[in-house]
């Protein structure tokens, strides 16, 4: 067996910097009813790995009812393997469950790599050495050994027709959903950077056979590298537990649920990889029809702008761009050098106190994907309104934004019995207020808005998939539909809008208008009739 170079090279240090001589390698064998096998494969575990890792073996024997246990502690205790221990569910924990506890014991024992090896010798420990290479040359931080990068090896080496044809078919469908290209998602010879593993919340996972899928979705999810080498296919006499049927059901609910989460339709906090412990990762939307895309060719150029929440500050860029004069108001301390001036003001919490900035100084006030996140949307508005009416009428046009909750795949999963918040999307974990088309522009009418000016906003389809005609294809697709049919098909809603004057300002401009009309010689002038003043609703 080759072993990299790297191996040698490779040094970790503690926590105080010092050297502590080469990688730490940790052979999981996760074993149950395993009792015919055991033994072969532990001593076909390549003793040569020693000369570049330290390596030790930790069995996990998950409950067996057989000698399996007894078996891999005698022969442990002989002598004639690498350093062994030999642990023993007291009850099962499952497949899953076990590689879990194994991959704890790694974490907690500051190893570096972990292999999975299945106790019934299913795959050849002589191959393990190809698996770790990535890992130790630091191109990879999860390595599957894949019985299909050869054309005809998994049938020559006995595996069925039927798990043949199955494999390929959820591969295939993992990789349109998730946009991989692994040549398989099954096998469960792995082995693993301890970093990564210790980065996921694996501990959330399934204990069940697709535990292997959920924690590749989740590397995939997180942005880890995964690489394949080819290995050999054995099929012997081993006992299979896995349900087919089952299994197939369960990989591609959980394939779908994490990538319905980049969407932000779906949430389940074992895929919750991205944000970390942070705020969600702002991505640029002005490349695409988006809120932010369409608000930019609503302003006008050389308007002054006030952007209420306005995020990380390439959106005020755009405007500057255009001779606009941009104010940022934001809860967070973005890149004040993005705007023409920051203010660091939360927009909720002094409902009675003035706004950050005086709206009435501004032609375009922006309100992109905030209202969402206020307790009391209602109060706002209605301070905002006040305080426009206050300065010179009529005021700086409204441009505002909020997702659709009644947006189709929303409804349907509802349908389904569920409604799962995400770091991102129509359902964000800090949305304290959701909307439908109908709610969302009562609110606006409530609070004293016209509202003159509505787009239905399609899904961000490009943040997920933006290349190849097929992608552009689906997009200009759902754009139309948001366009056509927006309470069913929009995945936000923009629109335009303006503040009616309050009564306060009316009675006052009664009582000016009435003095004008005395002070003209008591004459009643005929006047040409005024159009009526637009109602809160728009119509």
């Amino acid at each position: 067996m080759t072993v990299h170079p790297y191996y040698h090279d490779a040094v970790r240090t503690d926590g105080g910097g010092s050297v502590r001589g080469n990688p730490r390698l940790l052979v999981l064998v996760v074993a149950y009813m395993a009792e015919a096998g055991i033994e072969s494969v532990l001593r076909r575990i390549p003793k040569d790995l020693v000369d570049r890792l330290e390596t030790e073996v930790l069995v996990i024997d998950d409950g067996s009812h057989d000698a399996t246990f007894a078996r891999a502690t005698r022969l442990s205790e002989g002598g004639e393997l690498l350093p062994t221990t030999v642990l023993r569910n007291p009850a099962n924990q499952g497949y899953g469950g076990n590689q879990k506890v194994g991959m704890q014991y790694a974490i907690a024992n500051g190893f570096d790599f972990l292999v999975l090896l299945h106790g019934d010798g299913q795959y050849a420990p002589e191959v393990m050495g190809e698996l770790i290479e990535p890992l130790a040359a630091g191109s990879a931080d999860a390595v599957i050994g894949s019985r299909m990068i050869e054309k005809g090896r998994a049938r020559a080496g006995g595996m069925p027709l039927y798990k043949l044809l199955g494999n390929r078919v959820l591969t295939r469908f993992q990789n349109l959903v998730l946009g991989t290209r692994l040549s398989e998602f099954h096998s469960g010879y792995r082995a693993y950077s301890v970093k990564a593993l210790s980065e996921i919340p694996f501990s959330l996972d399934t204990n069940e056979f697709h535990f292997d899928t959920e924690i590749l979705v989740q590397l995939f999810l997180a942005g880890k590298r995964v690489h394949e080498v080819s290995i050999p296919t054995h099929y012997g006499d081993e006992i299979c537990y896995v349900n087919g049927l089952e299994y197939a059901r369960h990989v591609v609910i959980s394939t779908t649920q994490g990538a319905l989460q980049r969407f932000g339709i779906y949430y389940d906090p074992k895929y919750d990889v991205t944000a970390g412990a942070g705020a969600p990762v702002y991505e640029s939307k002005l490349g695409f029809e988006s809120p932010q895309s369409v608000a930019a060719s609503l302003v006008r150029p050389g308007d002054r702008v006030a952007d209420l929440g306005c995020g990380p500050g390439d959106f005020a860029s755009s405007l500057r761009d255009r001779g606009c004069y941009v104010v940022g108001v934001d809860s967070a301390n973005q890149n004040p050098s993005l705007f023409d001036r920051f203010v660091l003001a939360d927009l909720e919490p002094d409902l009675e106190g003035a706004l950050p900035v005086d709206p009435a100084e501004f032609d375009t006030v922006l309100l992109l994907d905030i209202l969402e996140h206020l307790s009391a949307p209602e109060s706002f508005l209605a301070k905002l309104r006040k305080a426009i009416w206050a300065g010179t009428p009529p005021g700086p046009r409204i441009v505002a934004s909020t997702g659709n909750v009644a947006f189709l795949p929303l409804r349907l999963s509802l349908l389904l019995g569920e409604f799962n918040y995400s770091r991102r999307g129509i359902l964000d974990l800090s949305h304290k207020r959701l909307f439908t088309k109908r709610t969302f522009l009562r609110l606006l009418g409530q609070a004293g808005f016209y509202v003159d000016g509505f787009v239905g906003i399609p899904p961000p389809l490009p943040m997920v998939a933006s290349h190849g005609k097929g992608a552009r294809a689906a997009f200009r697709i759902s754009a139309l539909l948001a366009h056509r049919l927006p309470s069913l098909f929009a995945y936000q809603f923009l629109v335009t809008a303006r503040a009616l004057p309050d009564l306060g300002w009316l009675v006052a401009d009664a009582k000016s208008e009435a003095a004008r009309m005395i002070a003209n010689n008591g004459s009643y002038l005929r006047l040409p009739a005024c159009p009526p003043v637009p109602d809160a609703a728009g119509s």
